[in-house]
């Protein structure tokens, strides 16, 4: 018999279990075996910090750390990640204290529509996680791996230059 046809006759793939490890915290749930980290992020589990964007990885906006890692949750399969962590922006911070990032931000007035935020703050947790007073250059780069709508680059690089203890220096 053609598989064309098979495929057809059979129907779409079952959902299958997954188990994974989330902001600390191992979840079970079901998803489509083709289904994206942020599709089961956001649709199954709730968790809708990460931001659908472009759904192509150019924009940034669906950023969580995978094993402290920041990855585009949209081009991640969920089935793949089942002995992972997993951190998203809502496992970002510890008994209701923000992130010292996510402070500055508020501070500075770098919280423009939102929509870009989450994916910042990830992407600085993992930069100061790695280097406590990254340079221009290293703030700059992590800034751009996320694409932000509003243009509010200027205030969001001085919250990543407050953290980073280069509070009031202008880039050079």
């Amino acid at each position: 018999m053609d598989t064309a046809i098979d495929t057809i006759i059979a129907g779409p793939p079952s959902e299958r279990m997954l188990s994974l490890e989330v902001n600390g915290r191992r979840r079970a749930c079901t998803a489509a075996p083709a289904a994206t980290l942020l599709d089961v992020l956001r649709e199954t589990l709730g968790l809708t910090g990460s931001k659908r964007g472009c759904e192509l990885g150019e924009c940034g906006c669906c950023a969580v750390l995978v094993d402290g890692w920041p990855m585009l949750s949209c081009l991640l399969p969920a089935a793949d990640l089942e002995h992972a962590a997993i951190t998203t922006i809502e496992g970002i911070g510890a008994d209701g204290v923000l992130h010292r990032l996510q402070q500055a931000m508020i501070d500075h007035g770098a919280i423009q529509c939102g929509y870009c935020t989450p994916a910042m703050v990830i992407n600085g947790v993992h930069l100061f996680a790695h280097d406590a007073q990254p340079d221009e250059a290293a703030i700059r780069q992590c800034v751009a791996a996320t694409t932000c709508r509003c243009t509010g680059y200027l205030a969001i690089l001085r919250s990543f230059r407050a953290v980073a203890g280069h509070a009031g220096e202008e880039p050079q």
